[in-house]
């Protein structure tokens, strides 16, 4: 009997576990999400900015559920970045399913948003889920993108709750080894919500190469 385990359910101890999954603290694994950034132009700062104040508004009353931060936040950065334009393709909802090799386990769940050319992986979580920390969310995403059926090519994560952003990459050659970023934030000044679509750019130019 082959057990099912949703993916949301997951712990970084599991995937370790189970997958051999690694941190690496190499400082140059994942260099993508803090060098070579493109530079904005006024007009993609501006619409930022307005992004930002729809958000802050939108929170002031009451925390901002998955699909509010999708359409409010996410969908203007994937806008922005270049995402809905060929040769990029978007799916959403996506079913994900890893086998565990010589167990009767299997890790199931679906991505909100998945960046297709099997490199971008993104999820959008419940302002409200562990209150500001995207940590729970990390495994999850982990899961995901060891879920990318291609080898040779590095795979990225971004992970938002509509305030906070964390981004993350996995090489599947060899043993599995991820890294992450420091966590931005839209609440601590504009240059941080900049860095974020400049970041989403800069991997969108590597997804292309």
């Amino acid at each position: 009997m082959v057990r099912a385990i949703p993916a949301s359910n997951l712990f970084l101890e599991y995937l370790q576990e189970k997958f051999n999954l690694q941190r690496t603290y190499n400082d140059q694994f994942f260099t993508e999400w803090s060098t070579n950034l493109p530079e904005l132009s006024n007009l993609e700062k501006q619409t930022l900015d307005r992004v930002k104040s729809n958000y802050l508004h939108l929170t002031e009353s009451r925390p901002m559920i998955e699909s509010l931060v999708q359409m409010v936040v996410l969908s203007p950065l994937l806008d922005l970045a270049g995402f809905y334009q060929p040769p990029f393709k978007v799916e959403a909802e996506v079913p994900v399913q890893i086998s565990i090799e010589d167990e009767d386990e299997v890790v199931q769940g679906r991505i909100d948003v998945l960046m297709l050319r099997n490199q971008l992986w993104l999820l959008a979580i419940e302002s409200k889920r562990g209150g500001l920390s995207l940590e729970p969310a990390m495994p999850q995403a982990l899961a995901y993108m060891l879920a990318n059926p291609a080898t040779e090519k590095p795979a990225f994560g971004f992970i938002t709750n509509g305030s906070n952003f964390i981004f993350l990459k996995l090489s599947k050659q060899g043993t599995p080894q991820y890294a992450y970023s420091y966590e931005f934030t839209l609440r601590r000044g504009n240059e941080d919500f900049y860095n974020v679509l400049s970041i989403l750019k800069r991997l969108g130019q590597l997804i292309l190469q």
